[in-house]
């Protein structure tokens, strides 16, 4: 795949690599991949989504799908509406997190069943990029239908809410999907005092990308939260199926961590249950579910492969380093609003701080991910392998080499041209000295590497 086709989705800069033109045609294509389906589509607030849409409406009608348009959502929503209203498909217009003039689309067979590069996508890059297809049968007035689905997924949503207490919560919607859901779901529950911050919908984004992920978009949040004395702050990305967490200091909880708490409050209502964590986690994670005898899988990094192996293993719950967090009780599937529902949950269950909940859980020490532009990934692959001997390893996703005191794993991206190194010890020399000897191997074996922000 190329261009626009990612590895997960399809998304590219608007109106130069992504428009309404190539929108029709993925809607066309779509329904012919799916063969003639009942479609749910939703879409985001960026400025170009609502003509991607009707774009994207006007192929799939023509192909001869039935589409039922939910309006403004959060991608949960309409893997929600996938699930509920039982469709055969379901496409969210969105770029996610990323910058106002990016958009694109994330596209779900049944069960929101995720189109991806090893499953669906590559069909359908070359289904758009071929001659025109052929019309299955013309449009009639019941072919497009309106709904939103939000009163029966709010309520869905505060099935989950588990003896609530008295806490003060910062929410950061990043002018993103979050905003309604949020305002939604805090009216359910007068135990909780919201604390908004930026909610309204803006595809312009005029405080900052709605990634959580980065350091510098959630400024604005851990100082309201310090301001305000609150109990916990949120920040949701662009299409809220991600979420980033701050305590009531004001400092980011690390996602791998959140995964190992969230975990834990799963586990002491229900003993036994299956728990996936991607491979670049800390080794807290796992230890975390042993320790409360959860069964633990560690799986390949990528929602993709996370829902896959999720119904492969029967799992509950899984989380991503990502700040991706899966819910078997939601179709398998991501879902950023129950993350901060269950976080507040483990708050109210315990009666401790978040810093205090979390310090127990901060026992080792990590690089966090390293992205490197390099030349010759293959050669620095072995080049590692070799000088590590007497290491564990495996290539579950990319390299991973497993010595008692210390860990990493290198693997190539499957969103951007990079190699991403993540990298753990016991203590913080042995975590810069290990550090230091890993890029050193790489840059003596590709002297072309660089370290990329």
């Amino acid at each position: 795949m190329s261009g626009i086709f990612k590895a997960y989705d399809i998304r590219g800069s608007y109106p130069d690599e992504l428009n309404e033109r190539i929108a029709t045609r993925i809607g066309e294509a779509f329904v012919h991949l799916l063969n003639k389906p009942k479609i749910v589509l939703g879409r985001d607030m960026r400025l170009s989504s609502p003509s991607l849409s009707s774009a994207f409406t006007e192929g799939a009608l023509r192909g001869g799908a039935s589409i039922t348009d939910i309006g403004m959502v959060t991608t949960p929503r309409l893997y929600y509406a996938i699930i509920q209203g039982k469709f055969d498909g379901g496409v969210m217009v969105t770029a996610s997190h990323l910058p106002a003039e990016m958009n694109g689309f994330k596209l779900c067979r049944e069960k929101a069943i995720p189109l991806s590069g090893d499953h669906g996508l590559p069909v359908l890059e070359s289904m758009v990029n071929s001659k025109p297809l052929q019309p299955y049968s013309q449009a009639t007035e019941d072919s497009y239908l309106k709904s939103e689905f939000l009163n029966t997924y709010i309520d869905k949503l505060t099935t989950f809410v588990h003896q609530p207490k008295k806490l003060k919560v910062a929410v950061d919607a990043g002018n993103g999907m979050a905003g309604e859901e949020t305002s939604q779901l805090f009216q359910k529950v007068p135990e909780w005092e919201l604390i908004p911050l930026y909610l309204e919908p803006d595809g312009r984004f005029p405080h900052h990308v709605p990634n959580p992920l980065l350091p510098d978009t959630t400024g604005d949040l851990q100082r309201m939260v310090v301001e305000k004395k609150a109990d916990l702050g949120v920040a949701f990305d662009g299409d809220a199926d991600r979420c980033g967490f701050i305590d009531e200091k004001g400092k980011r909880v690390p996602e791998d961590l959140v995964t190992a708490l969230i975990a834990e409050f799963l586990l002491t209502k229900t003993a036994g249950i299956t728990i996936l964590y991607d491979l670049r986690s800390s080794r807290i994670v796992p230890e975390t579910i042993n320790r409360l005898k959860g069964r633990v899988v560690r799986c390949r990094v990528g929602h993709a492969f996370i829902k896959t192996e999720m119904r492969e293993q029967k799992a509950v719950f899984a989380g991503e380093l990502s700040g991706h967090y899966y819910y078997k009780e939601m179709g398998y599937t991501d879902n950023a609003m129950l993350t901060m529902i269950h976080m507040l949950n483990s708050l109210s269950l315990k009666g401790e701080r978040l810093s205090d909940l979390i310090l127990p859980l901060q026992k080792y020490y990590s690089t966090g991910e390293i992205n490197l532009q390099v030349n010759d990934k293959e050669a620095i692959f072995t080049a590692l392998e070799s000088a590590c001997p007497d290491a564990k390893k495996d290539h579950l996703d990319g390299l991973t080499v497993e010595y008692d005191s210390w860990w990493f794993n290198l693997r190539a991206s499957n969103t951007e041209p990079l190699l991403r190194l993540n990298l753990e010890a016991d203590d913080p020399n042995t975590r810069e000295k290990k550090k230091r000897e890993v890029l050193q191997i790489i840059k003596q074996t590709d002297s072309s590497m660089t370290i990329k922000d």
